[in-house]
């Protein structure tokens, strides 16, 4: 009898990378050159039948990749055939558009194995720092404010917390994404309570040294604070 690992359910890719895809088989096929213009940003969508915020995405990849140059006011031009291109890491992508998929992608995978390291062996010092960036950011949102400076403490204190130099150096690469994205979560009406609640819940589960629940609240976080802000609705 066959092993049942043999055959594992078909992963499906986000929209935007399916979009990335064809529009780089579409430049292929249809021979464009470089200075050539693609169609705008609301043509694709209507022949992709994707949503404009779909084909946003896939033309962010595709200028960081240096396949296109995005002219706003203008259009989208072909700057090198695909075969031309080297693709590069998507870090210039995290460092001027805070809404894209691949940065909350990237936060989840860090951050929640984080937790779960600084859950398995944090100090009392270390339980200390995070209380009080929290306390910082309780203090802040009570007089109105955001947190944001207590959310970017205890987030650094929890990656540190995991006492593993690696991931704490790749935390530190990160750090300005980080901070720009939970910055621009912290700043939709009415987030900044919830956030702090979440983060409690993250403090409690590593005081107790449960990993799985620490792993489990840091990737809620992540996952809803990243949809609140794709969506664009604040809810």
């Amino acid at each position: 009898m066959a092993s049942g690992d043999a055959l594992q359910p078909i992963q499906r890719s986000p929209l935007y990378e399916q979009v990335v895809q064809r529009l780089r088989e579409f430049i292929d096929v249809e021979q464009l050159k470089p200075g050539d213009r693609l169609m705008s940003e609301r043509e694709l969508a209507e022949r992709l039948g994707v949503s404009r915020t779909s084909v946003r995405q896939a033309l962010t990849v595709l200028r960081v990749q240096g396949l296109v140059e995005i002219r706003h006011g203008d259009g989208v031009y072909l700057v090198n055939p695909p075969g031309d291109v080297v693709g590069s890491l998507a870090l210039e992508v995290a460092n001027s558009e805070v809404d894209h998929p691949m940065i909350w992608e990237v936060r989840e995978g860090i951050e929640v194995q984080a937790a779960r390291l600084a859950a398995r062996r944090r100090t009392d010092d270390d339980l200390r720092h995070m209380a009080d960036a929290l306390a910082a950011m309780a203090a802040s949102i009570a007089e109105g404010g955001d947190g944001i400076i207590g959310d970017r403490h205890f987030h650094r204190a929890l990656a540190e917390a995991s006492h593993n130099p690696l991931l704490a150096q790749l935390y530190e690469q990160m750090r300005d994404v980080i901070d720009r994205t939970s910055e621009a979560s912290l700043t939709r009406p009415g987030r900044p309570p919830v956030s702090l609640h979440e983060h409690e819940a993250i403090y409690e589960a590593v005081e107790r040294r449960d990993e799985e629940a620490a792993a489990q609240r840091m990737r809620e976080h992540i996952v809803v604070s990243g949809q609140r802000l794709l969506r664009g609705d604040g809810r």
